[in-house]
């Protein structure tokens, strides 16, 4: 199987057929794009590894509810991703980790606050977005893909992703600067 002949919809077919050469090529392609994307959301490495984990988990189980005539693999399998994020983030019984003998070099609390803050700001403003600008958004900015990729991803002309991030960054400036007022 050539990587790059074989779309993400017949791959999860594949998966579904339970072929764990197609799973690992899947995972090859999206597990660091979903760790980066978990990563901005979840703001905690540990957290965000597993996310991707219980991502690919459940792409392993549920990849016969993928349904080609609905759209490519890609937007299917970042939904499974969003919702392996969000009971992440819901999950808040993480064990406490040891405290290190010596300081870390990190932000101070008030840095870290108005990081917090900001980073808030911006998600509530992006959830305000359109579902097709959102996603340009956060694949090219939390998943670290560029116009090219994202274009791939979603199988959508690269004009049209140009066209999304254009118009999302600035109704997401708009909303920024409303909140300011």
């Amino acid at each position: 199987m050539q990587a790059d002949a074989v779309t993400d919809g017949e791959l999860l077919q594949r998966v579904a057929g339970g072929d764990q050469g197609a799973f690992e090529l899947l995972y090859s392609r999206f597990s660091r794009p979903v760790y980066g994307f978990a990563l901005r959301r979840l703001g905690d490495r540990g957290r965000a590894e597993d996310a991707v984990q219980e991502t690919f988990a459940s792409v392993w189980r549920s990849a016969r509810s993928y349904k080609p005539e609905r759209g490519p693999g890609a937007p299917w399998l970042y939904a499974v991703a969003r919702n392996a994020i969000v009971d992440r983030a819901r999950a808040r019984t993480e064990t406490t980790a040891e405290l290190p003998e010596t300081p870390a070099g990190d932000p101070d609390p008030s840095d870290r606050a108005e990081s917090s803050f900001v980073a808030w700001r911006v998600h509530r403003a992006l959830e305000e977005l359109p579902e097709n600008e959102r996603t340009v958004l956060e694949l090219a900015y939390w998943s670290g893909l560029s116009q090219s990729e994202v274009a791939e991803f979603l199988n959508i002309p690269l004009g049209t992703v140009k066209t999304r991030t254009r118009s999302g960054l600035a109704r997401l400036a708009d909303l920024l600067e409303g909140e300011l007022r």
